[in-house]
């Protein structure tokens, strides 16, 4: 497992996390609202599992990684009759999409089944999912819940993160410990939200032996590096704070700015005041004017801000939402 660079990491959430962002009083922002959201990542395909079956299967994902996907399913279901487990996996997954053949639910919940049984991990996953939606198959949270242990204790980061969050789920007071390791899985295979989750469990000494805000600060890092908007709002917060770690607050506000730039509410509002204030970057009352009717447009604008703009001359009022409607239209 990878370390954090100043603290070892003894272990590792989801989305039932979302509630536990509070902590310590920060001293110049609030982090209580960031914890809003989980990215949803891409789910796995037919590849994440070794191939087998000879040249005939291997030739079929190399058809379906070519995007040639008539080819790949004219080759693949042959053997999926036949039992290969691969290939049932990527006839499920040809059929669900429908790719080079009709969309087919219901069909390609059969082949899932076939091959989740035959112990296809990344086929578990996509079947426990189905299980759980009801999407072709009758609703089985039970049997979707076994599936996604297998899943996850055969390795696949997405099935350990579903299968943690069920864990916390199924006991929201004393499931954090038994998750532990799996979001460490999914954390260490480089997903952004076991790696945002492992961060809270730790800011609040969740499942862990102790809240440790420099492993969790780590954490937070390695989401937001990977564009997870909410661990870059909150690392951001944390550098300004200095919390579990040295402030840094010009890095602080470059953290809250990527946010921002990309049209996050709450990194809006807390760009305007970080302008407003001069905290991290030079006092602008022009930027931070503009900021402030993104702001409101974004609807999180906040009363300090609503009193700033106010008390500006109606000409750089005029000249922040002229900014704004460029910065929209860019």
């Amino acid at each position: 497992m990878r370390q954090p660079r100043t603290a070892p990491v003894p272990a590792l959430l989801a989305l039932a996390l979302a509630a536990l962002s509070a902590g310590a009083a920060p001293k110049a922002l609030a982090a209580d609202e960031t914890a809003a959201r989980v990215e949803r990542p891409a789910l796995p395909s037919p590849l994440d599992s070794p191939v087998t079956g000879g040249a005939d299967m291997l030739a079929a994902f190399s058809a379906y990684q070519k995007g040639y996907y008539l080819s790949a399913f004219r080759i693949a279901e042959p053997l999926a009759h036949m039992g290969d487990a691969a290939a049932q996996s990527l006839v499920a997954e040809l059929s669900l999409r429908g790719q080079g053949v009709p969309l087919d639910v219901e069909n390609a919940a059969r082949w899932y089944r076939l091959s989740a049984q035959a112990g296809r991990p990344e086929a578990q996953f996509r079947y426990a999912l189905m299980l759980l939606q009801g999407e072709g198959v009758a609703r089985d949270p039970a049997q979707a819940r076994t599936l996604m242990h297998s899943a996850a204790d055969a390795g696949l980061p997405l099935a350990a993160f579903n299968y943690g969050q069920m864990l916390i789920q199924g006991a929201p007071t004393g499931g954090f410990a038994d998750a532990l390791r799996y979001f460490e899985v999914a954390a260490d295979a480089g997903l952004s939200d076991a790696q945002y989750a492992l961060a809270q469990l730790y800011a609040n000494g969740r499942g862990v032996t102790a809240r440790d805000d420099i492993t969790a600060r780590f954490w937070l890092r390695e989401a937001a590096r990977q564009g997870h908007d909410t661990a870059q709002i909150e690392l951001g917060i944390w550098l300004i704070n200095g919390r579990g770690g040295p402030a840094a607050p010009h890095d602080g506000f470059r953290w809250l700015k990527a946010a921002a730039d990309r049209g996050n509410p709450i990194a809006v509002n807390r760009v305007a005041h970080l302008y407003k204030d001069g905290i991290g970057v030079a006092a602008d009352r022009a930027e931070a004017a503009k900021w402030t009717v993104l702001a409101r447009r974004a609807r999180n604008a906040d009363p300090a801000l609503d009193n700033f703009f106010r008390s500006l001359p109606a000409q750089e009022q005029k000249a922040a939402l002229e900014a704004a409607n460029r910065f929209g239209a860019s």
